[in-house]
């Protein structure tokens, strides 16, 4: 076999801020703090402090191969860490602090984490678990000397900004195996343990290439783009490393996500693509709702982690926004599929370009997809045959960190999402439901996904959730549990006939349940498994 004669150059992370720094050097990056000021620099600022932050963390003993965790909110001294970190051939570790504290605990325990970086938001979390921390042996508040706490239980308690500071930014990355480890992200552990995922520089890049193109994230020096999801989930989409790949500005929201701050960003640092989860939308959507105000320069919005009400893409289509579903996962560092139209579907009209909006998308360049029935035979892509998910691809996991291979991947390479899904022949995938969340109603399947965005089309919803009770006839039966709008009102019989026509009458759930608020996990998705234990026992109308 005769090899082609070109160079054969690591995909590192360091060479991502590299680039930043040398070909957009004077673009911005924004972010606000967490009393509220706005914070100011550039690529090459950034690139020049992560090498600063690089040299300290040596001078520290920390070593390539280690884990160094980073609780922080979105800002640019979290940027920093994520490229001094792997840059120097250590293991980005966000965490997750919105976890219960046990599960925190859990995960920089099983991670072996050797020193831990923490805004100081955080202090009071990491003195309470650091006595369970023996891996832990440096601790830095991410911050200026000013914040430093005058009295703490953490021995020698190192101020980031006096850290930084004190070294010098002459650092040359070091060069080794793009296989190398580069960062590692936990699964919110809604059952059981958080799982770990170990990314790779490899990986890593890629997955930053291909969420960049025109059909996924379409990122470019031109792009002000907002990540309202937290780099502590899968390390912000990949967006902190796409935005340097690109030379973007990049816009970060700290720890304030309300409507109204959300909204002030967007405008006055002229926000072109901005992402998060749907509630994220929602706030603000009703925020501009209530004082009358539009999105000015906001282009796309890029929606994931739960499925999207079709009222929503509505909404921001008012303001001359463009919608764009992402589906992806921990397990696939996440990109996975994106709502973007093919060019056959120029002239289809709204309506089409709705339809399209409502699914999941179709596949990056890199993932691979397919649907399987119980048996593990492949089904047709047909758009109508629903299965169970599977994936594979470069930015995939080939297994969990510290853990054997088990029933999540199969004999032949391909990881179970979990998910239950329709493939059309254009790669088009709509999510029907989770497998722990389908309803199975007198043995047929019933998509609590679909129930969920018909009943929020509904005026005085503001979020709902379809949860399979225990029947004594049917086995399940779907309920649904609502909040309402404020100041709204509406009745059981009211939202129930509101599904008349929309979906097969057997489809259609047999009560409704008003709540205050509803559960959700640390990453915003939805605790169906807390709504079924509430349901455990309900209480059938006919049976009063």
């Amino acid at each position: 076999m005769q090899y082609g004669q070109m160079m054969d150059q690591p995909l590192l992370i360091s060479s991502l801020i590299k680039h930043a720094e040398q070909y957009h050097g004077d673009t911005e990056v924004v972010s606000r703090l967490s009393d509220g000021s706005i914070h100011r620099y550039t690529w090459a600022e950034a690139a020049r402090r992560a090498r600063q932050l690089a040299n300290a963390l040596g001078t520290l003993g920390l070593k390539p191969g280690e884990c160094i965790g980073t609780m922080a909110w979105n800002t640019y001294r979290h940027l920093e860490a994520y490229y001094a970190i792997s840059g120097l051939g250590a293991i980005c570790h966000t965490v997750n602090h919105r976890l219960f504290p046990d599960q925190v605990r859990y995960i920089v325990d099983h991670a072996e984490d050797r020193a831990l970086l923490f805004d100081a938001d955080f202090l009071p979390l990491v003195e309470r678990l650091a006595p369970e921390l023996p891996h832990v042996r440096t601790w830095i508040l991410l911050g200026a000397r000013a914040q430093m706490p005058a009295h703490s239980p953490l021995a020698n308690l190192l101020c980031y900004e006096d850290l930084v500071a004190s070294h010098s930014d002459h650092y040359a990355w070091p060069q080794f195996d793009e296989r190398t480890a580069s960062g590692l992200c936990y699964t919110s552990g809604t059952t059981g343990h958080p799982k770990g995922v170990l990314y790779a520089h490899r990986s890593t890049v890629l997955h930053a290439l291909a969420s960049s193109l025109p059909d996924a994230f379409d990122l470019s020096a031109g792009s002000c783009v907002l990540p309202v999801v937290p780099m502590f989930h899968v390390n912000g989409w990949g967006l902190p490393y796409s935005a340097a790949l690109n030379g973007i500005k990049l816009v970060l929201p700290g720890n304030r996500l309300d409507g109204a701050s959300i909204h002030q960003l967007i405008v006055e640092e002229e926000v072109t693509m901005a992402t998060g989860v749907p509630t994220v939308w929602l706030n603000l959507l009703q925020h501009c709702e209530t004082n009358r105000l539009r999105l000015h320069g906001l282009k796309r919005v890029v929606v994931g982690g739960s499925a999207v009400p079709d009222s929503m893409t509505g909404h921001l289509a008012e303001h001359g926004v463009e919608l764009r579903q992402l589906w992806g996962m921990t397990e696939m560092s996440p990109c996975g599929t994106m709502s973007a139209p093919k060019f056959k579907h120029r002239h289809g009209g709204t309506a089409l370009m709705r339809q399209l909006q409502a699914t999941q998308g179709r596949p990056l360049f890199g993932v691979e997809m397919r649907i399987v029935d119980g048996a593990g035979e492949p089904l047709p892509h047909d758009g109508v045959a629903f299965g169970n998910l599977q994936v594979r691809g470069p930015w995939v996991l080939s297994r969990y960190f510290k853990r054997d291979l088990d029933a999540s991947h199969t004999d032949d390479g391909w990881f179970n999402t979990g998910d239950v899904a329709k493939l059309d022949a254009d790669g088009y995938m709509r999510i029907t439901d989770r497998t722990k969340d389908v309803i199975k109603s007198g043995g047929e399947w019933i998509s609590s996904i679909e129930l969920e965005n018909i009943l929020m089309g509904h005026p005085a919803v503001a979020e709902t959730a379809a949860v399979a009770a225990p029947h004594p006839k049917w086995d399940e039966r779907p309920v649904m549990v609502v909040v309402l709008k404020q100041g709204t009102q509406a009745t059981r019989d009211e939202l129930l006939q509101f599904f008349q026509g929309k979906v097969a009458k057997w489809w259609i759930p047999d009560d409704v349940l008003f709540v205050d608020e509803l559960p959700h996990t640390a990453t915003g998705k939805l605790q169906k498994l807390k709504l079924r234990e509430m349901l455990r026992d309900h209480r059938w109308p006919n049976d009063q």
